[in-house]
């Protein structure tokens, strides 16, 4: 089977992922590599998951419900590093809801006139409706992390990008939008994994892209770009909320309970919804590299 890229997920492992992180995936027997530091020692059990996904997907839909009756407009942003579940986070959210209702927006590169805009103008043209909600996978913050640790932006464009982030973020919230932006932060040795794992599996290896498999060699850079972005970005009035993401079960709960805890929807039980497990999902605190 031809591996994406020549096999370089693998090439990486072999010869230059640091030591501690080979062998933490080669300890893993199956499933999450949980690090040491990570405050659970072995991954929730499918059981108990599905129970409590069972019972937030009924909320979820009277969540939807709600929005619809009432007009409100949702968003909801999605960003971490690459493999960190985002996309498969938005899916828990979306299964039961109606596409019309609940829309993903995952934009591509811009394009050369896209470039030439404000740079939110693209984004603005994607924020909900009335009785909409809008999932973000990946958002405005590209500028913060990804363009900085690939050079894709100049440094006063990023610079003018922090001036404007919090501004441009009240001004949705005045305006009536509720905002929940969440950050989901996985290890290097579960990353790695996940990518090795997406090489090997012809119907995962879509997934993968350049930006990927060089991302693997910028972990501190990357590390950097988003210690400054959270730290820059994060105010009263629209928080990060960070998700420690190596347990993918976890952190889909913690991110839908987030969510749904933030609003007042009729109907709401908060016995079925349960408690956000605050080891794992709180704010810029619980950070890690």
């Amino acid at each position: 089977m031809q591996l994406p890229f020549d096999g370089a997920i693998s090439k990486f492992f072999e010869s230059d992922a640091p030591r501690e992180v080979r062998n933490a995936i080669r300890r893993a027997e199956k499933g999450e590599v949980l690090g040491s530091d990570y405050p659970h020692s072995e991954k929730m059990a499918r059981k108990v998951y599905n129970r409590e996904m069972d019972a937030l997907q009924i909320e979820l839909v009277k969540m939807q419900a709600w929005v619809r009756s009432t007009g409100a407009r949702i968003a909801i942003i999605f960003e971490g590093r690459d493999a960190s579940g985002k996309g498969g986070t938005i899916k828990r959210f979306r299964e039961n809801l109606n596409p019309r209702i609940a829309r993903v927006v995952a934009l591509p590169a811009p394009s050369d006139a896209e470039q030439s805009q404000w740079y939110f103008q693209r984004y603005v043209a994607h924020l909900p409706s009335g009785g909409q909600i809008t999932f973000f996978d990946r958002s405005w913050y590209n500028r913060g992390v990804v363009e900085k640790v690939f050079d894709f932006c100049t440094n006063r464009e990023r610079e003018n990008f922090f001036r404007q982030v919090t501004p441009f973020e009240h001004a949705l919230v005045d305006d009536g939008i509720q905002l929940f932006k969440l950050w989901l932060n996985v290890g290097q040795a579960e990353q790695l994994s996940r990518f090795l794992s997406r090489e090997q599996d012809p119907l995962k290896q879509w997934k993968l892209s350049w930006i990927d498999v060089e991302g693997l060699k910028r972990w501190d850079a990357y590390s950097d770009a988003i210690r400054e972005t959270l730290k820059r970005s994060h105010t009263d009035t629209t928080p990060w909320t960070v998700v420690r993401s190596d347990d993918k079960r976890r952190a889909r709960l913690a991110a839908i309970r987030t969510v749904l805890h933030g609003l007042d929807y009729t109907g709401k039980d908060t016995g079925a919804l349960g408690q956000i497990d605050r080891a794992i999902c709180g704010g810029p605190d619980i950070w890690n590299v």
